[in-house]
């Protein structure tokens, strides 16, 4: 999940759980204010590995360095002991109130610990057990980049504000109103833009939904009678009611998959149905077999799914599929395999395609994870590695295809 979103999320839970004070705020540092600082800061921490990646020429990095030590359960321990000494410190130099020094170990173990738990609902994989163990758990859950979870986490934290005072409510609470149905249409267009539209249908609910949630407490004046922190709780029981919706739906579009594979007769070396933007609805099957990748699409928004020929096979199916073969055995690929480059993506990739072809006197290998969705014809998939010899057969170039 992104940094950002993981900051929002540990902030609210130091509010919601640890009666935190808001952040950013007018008045003199104090114990709920360092509480929700250490708690964003330990949510944010686990993410410091990528300033190696940006220091550093190797590319693979991404692959074998991030999301490892720093996302490590059993490092966890070690992270929180140094930030809670580290803020003890700074803190009796500045002279603020804090808590102990126990307390605020306690509170860096939770920070770090929602950071992990956020990575393993994604697809990406999480090295939780490093340095004992480099393997890559990942629930697929939730896409690495959600702007309605991120939503739900910060939209928890500024009611408080809306609801503070009843002196200005209306404005506040129609300002930001028109603030996230803004932010809604941006998302909309960068939807647009990568390759993942929203439909209007969709944008017109959410600023429904989102009407909802900033004005009608105002009936009655409901919303001035909840505390901050009661506020803060139902954001984090939300959140938590999301990720558990988008469990069930994965269940049922995992199942959906392996009733494909099953009916095609497949013969299976990795499954999975992993969560496309922008929404829960959304899931791309995958399922890796001998001769490559078979794709199907799950889309809880389809009343029925739609039947049409396959791909790869003249018998109609009731389900549509798209197959991606491996490319034929020939010197080049198994030169490429051979490369430890090329053994570190083979070893990263979940359901990875070798691709081959020439250009001019050049013969080029690629490796592409369709775990990461091709949502642009006009640029390559994303973590598709590249290959390049030369007439003689020598490597001219290796990396990321751009």
């Amino acid at each position: 999940m992104d940094t950002i979103t993981h900051g929002i999320a540990g902030a609210l839970i130091g509010k919601a759980m640890f009666r935190g004070d808001e952040m950013f705020v007018f008045r003199a540092m104090n114990r709920g204010r360092v509480i929700t600082w250490s708690l964003m800061l330990g949510a944010i921490f686990p993410d410091s590995d990528v300033f190696r990646d940006m220091f550093s020429r190797n590319e693979l990095l991404i692959l074998t360095w991030h999301r490892s030590i720093t996302h490590s359960l059993i490092c966890l321990p070690i992270f929180a002991l140094a930030l809670a000494a580290v803020t003890q410190w700074f803190v009796r130099w500045r002279k603020w109130d804090a808590p102990s020094f126990v307390a605020l170990t306690g509170i860096y173990a939770v920070g770090i610990g929602s950071h992990i738990l956020l990575d393993l609902v994604t697809s990406f994989g999480t090295m939780i057990w490093s340095p004992l163990r480099w393997s890559r758990p990942a629930w697929d859950l939730i896409f690495i980049v959600d702007f309605t979870f991120t939503g739900i986490l910060l939209v928890a934290q500024v009611l408080p504000w809306v609801y503070a005072t009843p002196d200005g409510l209306r404005r506040r609470a129609l300002n930001s109103w028109l603030t996230f149905v803004l932010g809604a249409v941006i998302v909309a267009g960068i939807a647009q833009v990568v390759g993942a539209p929203i439909s209007a249908e969709a944008i017109l609910a959410v600023i429904v939904i989102l009407a909802a949630v900033f004005l009608l407490p105002s009936l009655r004046g409901f919303g001035l009678k909840m505390k901050r922190a009661s506020w803060n709780l139902a954001g984090v029981v939300v959140a938590a009611s999301y990720v558990i919706a988008a469990f069930y739906a994965h269940h049922a579009a995992l199942d959906r998959v392996q009733k494909f594979a099953a009916m095609e007769q497949l013969d299976v070396q990795a499954i999975g149905a992993l969560p496309l933007p922008p929404s829960l609805w959304h899931w791309d099957g995958l399922v890796r077999a001998p001769r490559g990748v078979y794709e199907t699409r799950v889309d809880f928004g389809d009343a029925v799914v739609k039947a049409g020929p396959p791909v790869d096979s003249a018998q109609p199916l009731s389900i549509e599929y798209r197959f991606y073969p491996d490319a034929p055995a020939n010197s080049y690929i198994a030169a490429a395999k051979q490369l430890p480059e090329v053994q570190t993506v083979l070893w990263f990739s979940r359901f990875p395609v070798i691709r081959f072809h020439k250009e001019g006197g050049d013969a080029i290998v690629e490796i592409a994870d369709l775990r990461f969705p091709h949502l642009r014809s006009d640029r390559p998939a994303s973590f598709t590695y590249q290959v390049r010899f030369g007439v003689a057969g020598n490597i001219l170039t290796q990396g990321w295809a751009k």
